[in-house]
């Protein structure tokens, strides 16, 4: 027994991906958060970097709310009430009040009959894929899904799957006709939003075509849609791609962990999908779920979502996230067009894209830099994301530093 040869083994994978330009390196450790003050929004502290303070233009939490007071609040008034954990699996005994009072709201906030929540979106996925395949069923998935998805369908083992190519409604009409008489059930699943490029899925098109053929299988077409990145943070109201193309899927898969601003994964759909999903999903059934302080906070954000104030926080999103893609374009870097506050700066080369990661870090800003086999190789982005609890003046300086790189260092 022991470690000892697998270690040179592995030692050398390493040294692989770090020759390669793929490997993550060590992370940084956030220290301490100033909050926001005047025309700064929330500055952090990295470990290492001592005093220095960074704009965080790599986060996820869309809306802000894990640092709102209101939210904070909730948070430790829930957690004296039903402790920081909820001790056991949901079927055991790890239900809580606030666990079930978020499932009625986002169903509701959905329009659907029913949603169970996971411990994150990325189990979500693969307890959602795992319960409903069988081996009579295909699935169809578009090309740049997220890795969470790619694995569901590993993991899953279909009868068979194809790949159609990213946003092609042909390629994807295509492989719906080839799968007739093959199986019973087909499933298509896509992401709402692509986390890596900040497009959307054309979802009322792939309803169309769903509703078109579903005749010719005998357990249906079943559409899933992951729009972790979409719901809180996409649409007029909140909900997403769904109703940002005025469209309806069969399984809503979303997150907590996003715009929300605290921790967990949802699915909602008709009641008998859920209730099936507590009895076989896998990742549901095992694992702990999030504690009730983090549901009752989800359910606070999704009223707030609902208000005259989460309205407003959602256009100054959608505002300053024209205003710093606009920014991009003038600077003349290549983005892709499309509302959501993902912005992405396409560089297309592995070591380019180290080299502005590191600039902006120099200079006080955290982005997100993704090579191969994150992305395509050719496809090489910075990812930065906007986020409600910045400011203009943040955008105006992150442009900034963007437009002195591009004139010292872009070749």
């Amino acid at each position: 027994m022991g470690v000892e040869k697998i270690k040179k083994v592995l030692e050398n994978e390493i040294e692989k991906l770090v020759n390669e330009g793929r490997a993550k390196g060590k992370e940084f450790i956030i220290t301490g958060i100033k909050k926001a003050e005047n025309e700064k929004g929330p500055r952090y502290f990295l470990k290492g970097f001592g005093d220095k303070e960074f704009i965080r233009m790599n986060s996820n939490s869309y809306l802000g709310m894990s640092l709102l007071e209101e939210i904070i609040k909730v948070e430790e008034e829930t957690a004296r009430n039903f402790g920081v954990g909820p001790g056991a699996v949901r079927f055991i005994s790890g239900t809580f009040l606030p666990h079930r009072e978020l499932e009625k709201k986002l169903a509701k906030f959905h329009n659907r009959e029913d949603c169970m929540i996971y411990s994150a979106a990325y189990v979500t996925v693969i307890g959602v894929i795992a319960a409903l395949v069988t081996n009579e069923t295909i699935i169809i998935s578009d090309e740049l899904n997220h890795n969470c998805i790619i694995n569901a369908i590993r993991l899953s083992r279909p009868k068979e799957k194809f790949i159609y190519k990213h946003l092609d409604m042909k390629d994807l009409e295509e492989k719906v006709k080839n799968s007739i008489g093959k199986c019973k059930r087909l499933i298509i699943v896509t992401d709402g939003v692509f986390s890596m490029r900040g497009d959307f899925a054309p979802l009322k098109e792939i309803e169309e075509i769903s509703k078109k053929y579903d005749d010719e299988f005998e357990e249906n077409i079943i559409t899933i849609v992951d729009d972790s990145h979409g719901v809180g943070a996409f649409g007029e109201t909140g909900r997403g791609t769904e109703e940002y193309t005025n469209s309806r899927c069969d399984l809503l898969i979303g997150t907590l962990g996003k715009a929300f601003g605290v921790n967990g994964g949802y699915v909602c759909s008709d009641e008998k999908v859920i209730t099936y999903l507590r009895e076989t999903a896998i990742t549901y059934i095992y694992s702990n779920p999030i504690t009730p302080a983090e549901a009752a906070c989800a359910l606070k954000v999704v009223e707030f979502l609902d208000s005259e104030e989460g309205r407003k926080r959602l256009k100054y999103l959608r505002d300053l996230t024209k205003k710093f893609k606009e920014g991009l374009i003038n600077l003349g870097y290549e983005t892709i067009l499309s509302p959501h506050p993902i912005v992405p700066l396409l560089v297309r080369d592995t070591m380019k894209t180290k080299d502005l990661v590191n600039y902006l870090i120099e200079n006080g800003i955290l982005a997100t830099g993704l090579a191969y086999p994150v992305v395509p190789r050719g496809d090489e982005t910075i990812r930065f994301q906007v986020n409600a609890d910045h400011t203009e003046s943040d955008i105006d300086y992150v442009l900034k530093v963007l437009e002195k790189y591009k004139k010292e260092r872009w070749r």
